[in-house]
């Protein structure tokens, strides 16, 4: 049986890891909880799974990382306070089922550095299907990685026409039910972004060989692309509870845990270029991981602020990704990366962030 610590319980991730232990109470057994601020709605979960250690906030989840015995930690903390969690669940030597890829992109060298081979599983759809697909080939073996993009609510939209586009507009994702920064993160392909960096830091590819294609029905979740032409791809109907199975008992599967494709009927499986006028975070991104250092961190930072700017009334949909790039373009990293930098360098990118948002 194993112990499973999970981080950000009462949010979309820890909700529905708890559904899947929930149906598995033999295979797994809950020892710790942590939430941001739903005390109430934890501690029905501890109630309800019999847990006696539980945290509130991300500086209270890593003390709790660190004092409770688990198998796995599974972080689904929001945003770039999840880093001091990652951290310190690498350190106890736990598998670390990781759907705060912030931690990883902004951490970069310091969390990939203390990682064992293996010790971090992806809880991220499309970072999941890469997993799995890589168990297909050995690693030099691997041509190039392809990241699926739903296209999110705008997909098939010039850049004019997204002048406009509204805080609820932008919530309205055709596939998938997350918070509010990530859905936003979907609409701008920022979440793509994101992931091209996580995927290199994960599976260590070179960026020139990581690729975005717009598959609208999330369905194919990710591919790896061989280097005899072959291409293995993942494919389930949306469903995050089969990700995150994987990652509490990885490399074994949990039967029972989505529902299958149905190949009895007609279905149609279409794929298009990513538009990069009209969603230029992907390259920004690209451009980011390669610069490497903080810049990935100041990349996060400045998002954050510019999401919340966004949902305010503050800044139009497009000032977002324009906003990104003016703080992107100037910073200058420090000497050393340490936490310490980190945080100064996120600090800098919001407070730079809010300057220019506020001199619009």
């Amino acid at each position: 049986m194993r112990r499973i610590l999970i981080l950000g319980s009462t949010g979309s991730i820890g909700t529905q890891a708890l559904d899947v232990i929930r149906a598995n109470r033999d295979r797994f057994e809950v020892v710790g909880l942590a939430a941001g601020r739903d005390r109430d709605g934890m501690q029905a979960q501890a109630d309800e799974f019999g847990v006696d250690e539980t945290a509130l906030g991300a500086e209270d989840a890593e003390r709790l990382v660190r004092s409770v015995e688990a198998d796995v930690v599974l972080n689904g903390i929001t945003g770039s306070v999840g880093l001091g969690p990652t951290l310190a669940a690498l350190e106890t030597g736990a598998v670390l089922g990781l759907a705060n890829k912030e931690s990883l992109i902004v951490g970069g060298p310091l969390v990939t550095k203390i990682a064992a081979p293996g010790q971090i599983v992806p809880v991220d759809s499309e970072h999941s299907a890469i997993a799995q697909c890589l168990r297909s080939g050995d690693a030099h073996e691997v041509r190039r990685l392809v990241l699926t993009a739903s296209g999110g609510p705008f997909r098939g939209r010039n850049r004019a026409r997204l002048a406009d586009v509204t805080p609820r507009e932008a919530l309205a994702h055709p596939t998938w039910d997350m918070g509010r920064v990530v859905t936003t993160n979907s609409a701008t392909l920022v979440n793509k972004g994101l992931e091209v960096i996580e995927a290199h830091l994960l599976f260590d590819v070179p960026y020139d060989r990581i690729d975005v294609t717009v598959h609208p029905q999330s369905i194919v979740h990710s591919m790896v692309e061989f280097v005899d032409g072959s291409t293995i791809v993942q494919a389930s109907p949306p469903d995050m509870r089969l990700p995150i199975s994987l990652a509490l008992d990885w490399p074994h599967r949990v039967a029972g845990v989505g529902a299958p494709l149905d190949w009895t009927t007609s279905s149609s499986w279409t794929f298009e270029p990513l538009d990069a006028e009209a969603f230029p975070s992907v390259a920004l991104a690209k451009q980011v991981g390669v610069a490497g250092a903080t810049y990935p961190a100041v990349f996060n930072a400045a998002n954050e602020q510019a999401v919340d700017a966004f949902h305010d009334g503050a800044l139009p949909f497009l000032g977002i990704v324009d906003t990104i790039a003016q703080v992107v373009d100037a910073h200058e990293p420090p000497a050393e990366l340490t936490r310490e930098s980190l945080a100064a360098a996120e600090q800098w990118a919001r407070e730079t962030a809010d300057r220019l948002i506020a001199a619009r």
